[in-house]
């Protein structure tokens, strides 16, 4: 492996870290305001109703992009980040200033300003710190709203629908070229050199087994291993290490890790691949372990 690639590779696993313990850290204010996704969170219906969510959205942005509707794109992906960072920052604000009309205007303030920079300035390192608190606070945001059983499920049936939707449709990879074209600030992008620039330079068409200048891992990749992460920290009873993390989520995070060299391995061949096929299994495999071993303790 060349060290130009070697390089980048290894900022995965720090992104999906920090994509981690941000959620846990952020799941403390995101619990604390009230915001949740599902009212009842044991219920085994919420997986389903997150993937009809997700099929209609990306049969939505496939329309768009059949029809090259670029502007109607930038916009649905545009107002998406701007609530997405709206709940984030409330659950924050609210925490810190309480429910107020200051504390709206702080909120809204906030989100115009995030939002803003990733359209007006999307270089890489501004796409992905922003995509570290848009990770974190959305799996913390699902990861307090379902239970240990539910997230399970909805990482079982997003690893097949990946797959699916990458190896056999190939929709998936549609839609990827198409926001990368747009340059649209919902991926994480590593660059392979220090002059690289995300604005200037892009990463290249996906699947023309061309040199790609940057390796890029979609948002949800990092964000469906910290939902469970989060959900098994916050509704799994038991010893917590340094009063933060319970064993069963630790062992989500470990097994996040492996499935993502597991996926590392695969991606320099080059070609697209399904990234929660070996990331869901590992975060459910090492959630596993983890729950045995807090048994035995």
């Amino acid at each position: 492996m060349e060290i130009k690639n070697l390089i980048p590779l290894l900022a995965m696993p720090l992104l999906l870290l920090a994509v981690e313990i941000g959620a846990l850290l952020l799941s403390l204010s995101v619990k604390a305001s009230g915001i949740v996704a599902f009212e009842d969170p044991a219920s085994l219906e919420n997986p389903v109703i997150f993937i009809v969510i997700l099929l209609v959205f990306t049969g939505f942005l496939l329309v768009l992009i059949k029809y090259d509707m670029k502007k109607v794109i930038a916009a649905v992906i545009g107002l998406s980040l701007f609530f997405t960072f709206a709940y984030i920052f409330a659950a924050l604000v609210y925490v810190a200033m309480g429910v107020s009309d200051i504390a709206n205007i702080v909120v809204l303030v906030l989100s115009i300003l995030a939002t803003a920079l990733l359209y007006k300035f999307p270089e890489w390192y501004v796409i992905d710190a922003l995509g570290i608190l848009i990770g974190a606070g959305v799996a913390a945001i699902f990861g307090i709203s379902l239970d240990v059983l539910p997230v399970v499920i909805l990482l079982i049936l997003l690893a097949v629908y990946d797959a699916i939707s990458v190896y056999k449709t190939k929709h998936m990879i549609t839609l990827a070229e198409g926001v990368i074209d747009l340059k649209t600030p919902i991926l994480f992008v590593i660059p392979k050199r220090r002059d690289y620039s995300f604005i200037k330079d892009g990463i290249g068409k996906l699947g023309d087994g061309g040199e790609r200048a940057a390796f890029i891992i979609g948002m949800g990749d990092l964000i469906m291993p910290s939902i469970l992460v989060v959900s098994a920290n916050v509704f799994l009873k038991g010893a917590k290490l340094g009063g933060l993390i319970n064993l069963p989520a630790l062992g989500a995070i470990i097994g996040s890790l492996a499935g993502l060299c597991v996926l590392m391995f695969f991606v320099m061949s080059g070609k697209p691949q399904a990234g929660l096929p070996p990331l869901n299994g590992g975060t459910i495999l090492g959630f596993l372990v983890g729950l045995a071993a807090m048994t035995w303790v």
